[in-house]
């Protein structure tokens, strides 16, 4: 099953949805804690969802189970844990959370997660994808966008 991945941060509108379009993604998954920030930008929910229909035909899905807690992030951010205890900590969330046993595997087939990070390499979405390969029978091949 195909799987994406992006970040909107280090990019412009035209980009960001060139990407989606040119991928075929059927829907874009948002896995952030706060999709509503003024920050955002062109990633805001509401503006996503109208922008997703009108560019490329394809539908928004926030699904928070999927987002780190507000205390695992900001500790992160904030510097007062290292990139592998956040990975630990978000891991065991997951489990926590059995978010295995909730997917629809159908959202995931052409879908794409969407955070903010540019890069995957220190980004949640990365390890949800490794969460649910590693404790599903999904089989997810993942392509990040960036």
């Amino acid at each position: 099953m195909d799987i994406y991945t992006i970040g909107f941060t280090q990019k412009n509108a035209e980009n960001f949805f060139k990407f989606l379009k040119t991928s075929g993604v059927k829907r874009l998954i948002d896995v952030r804690l706060n999709n509503i920030s003024q920050l955002a930008g062109f990633a805001k929910k509401d503006d996503l969802k109208f922008f997703l229909k009108e560019l490329c035909a394809a539908e928004y899905i926030h699904m928070p189970e999927f987002a780190p807690t507000k205390d695992i992030l900001d500790s992160y951010k904030k510097g007062e844990i290292s990139w592998y205890i956040y990975e630990e900590k978000f891991m065991n969330l997951m489990a926590q959370r059995n978010v295995e046993k909730s997917i629809v595997p159908e959202l995931l087939d052409h879908g794409c997660l969407l955070c903010s990070e540019h890069e995957p390499h220190f980004c949640h979405r990365r390890l949800v994808v490794e969460y649910l390969n590693e404790h599903s029978n999904l089989n997810l091949k993942v392509k990040h966008l960036y």
